[in-house]
């Protein structure tokens, strides 16, 4: 039978999944300042959960408090009291109120966590994030034993979403996170043995896996989230990730979710980098110039038989069904439709034909000032202030459980901004 849009995915692990729609990971800063899920956070996930995606996956839920992705993320680094569990499974049944699934993204900032949470981060070893502006400090190489504890951590926050009411989980080892920074040659100059080597830099996040999949069991979703490409030269290519995803399906993992980039190059983004960004490796489709990933995830299902979710850039119902069925994708991930439009995959189970490219419209600056960002800094900060917009929409949702459109990007910039540093400011306070 021909795969659609509509069609169940059972996992290797026996989970089943009703549509082959997924709410992609969104980072919402809705938390409160020392990390519980909020009524705003239920309010917002419960939308999406009435939107009819099959499986719905939190943004960053943080095992290190010191190493937030953003000021308002969820953070689970200890066991937790009556009410951060119950904080927890209220949210986890907001998100699955209609039979959908619901998995938690477990992650750690490392050297991307801003100054403003942690001006001394700890990454794989000290090479700091190549970006203008000054926004992220040098970061001090991990010892093994903190390393042992952050996979023992990653465990914990997995057994804990379970027991919450969570129905998976998924590893962060995309974007230039924590796993992230392990795996790349560029970030990671460590010679011990978790250094070096693909299979040396691979071993952080195989024993994190093997460590969620002792703490879930056999029949819970384990997933992760791998880039197919860092996009810069030196880095993690598709060769690498190719080797990787490989391990991953012999380490029983359910769904591996293929993105790319960092902050560095925010290809996810389909945003411009600082730097030119390093040719892919795999052989362009017509697919692609919508679907930033599509090819990669193909050249990998050559390979492979674990389910793969592809995840950028796609708005068009043709170019998802075409995905699915040329075999590159088993899920199709969507993100930045939703922070709008939170009915999206029910509009595609309906039969629209496209959804809305909001981003396309989004400038921090009118056109005549366009010039400005020939400077680093001013290219920078003008590429990521599109993605405040989004932010403050799912503020907007999360709060009054409505959207603005027509909302100024520079505005949500000057507002987003601000709420990172009161949450900061409060969270000291404690």
């Amino acid at each position: 039978m021909a795969v659609t849009l509509a069609s169940e995915l059972t996992l290797p692990c026996g989970a089943v999944l009703p549509n082959r729609l997924a709410k992609a990971a969104m980072t919402e800063g809705l938390a409160t300042p020392d990390g519980r899920p909020t009524p705003e956070l239920e309010r917002l996930y419960g939308l999406w959960a009435d939107g009819a995606a099959g499986m719905l996956l939190s943004g960053n839920i943080i095992v290190d408090a010191d190493h937030l992705e953003r000021p308002g993320n969820v953070v689970i680094d200890r066991a937790p009291d009556a009410d951060m569990q119950a904080r927890l499974a209220r949210w986890a049944q907001a998100a699955t109120r209609q039979g959908n699934h619901f998995w938690a993204q477990i992650s750690h900032g490392g050297r991307q966590t801003q100054k403003l949470v942690n001006a001394h981060p700890k990454s794989s070893s000290d090479v700091a994030v190549a970006l203008p502006g000054g926004q992220f400090g040098k970061p001090a190489p991990l010892t093994k034993g903190e390393i042992a504890d952050l996979v023992e951590r990653w465990a914990l926050a997995a057994r804990v979403c379970k027991d919450a009411g969570f129905t998976g989980v998924q590893v962060h080892g995309a974007h230039g996170y924590l796993v992230s920074q392990f795996l790349s040659p560029r970030v990671n100059r460590r010679t011990d043995e978790y250094g070096g080597s693909l299979e040396n830099r691979a071993r952080f996040l195989l024993e994190i896996v093997a460590a969620v999949r002792a703490a879930v069991g056999p029949g819970f979703p384990v997933s992760v989230k791998l880039n197919s490409a860092d996009f810069q030269k030196g880095g993690f290519d598709f060769t690498d990730s190719l080797q990787v995803v490989q391990w991953l399906e012999a380490a029983s993992v359910d769904l591996i979710e293929i993105s790319g980039g960092t902050y560095e190059q925010p290809k996810l983004l389909g945003v411009a980098g600082q730097e030119a960004e390093e040719a892919p490796q795999v052989a362009p489709s017509t697919a692609a110039r919508e679907a930033y990933f599509v090819d990669f995830a193909k050249a990998m299902q050559a390979e492979v038989s674990v389910p793969l979710m592809v995840t950028g850039g796609f708005r068009t119902r043709a170019a998802m069904e075409q995905a699915l069925a040329s075999g590159a994708a088993d899920v199709i991930g969507l993100g930045r439709p939703l922070c709008v439009d939170t009915d999206a995959p029910a509009q595609l189970l309906k039969g629209a034909d496209e959804l809305a490219r909001y981003e396309d419209s989004l400038e921090l600056l009118p056109g005549w000032l366009g010039f400005l960002k020939r400077f680093g800094a001013v290219k920078a900060i003008s590429g990521f202030a599109g993605i405040y917009w989004f932010y403050q929409q799912l503020w907007l949702l999360g709060h009054e459980g409505r959207t603005d459109r027509a909302f100024p990007v520079f505005k949500a910039f000057r507002l987003v901004d601000a709420r990172s540093k009161r949450i900061m400011k409060e969270r000291r306070a404690r």
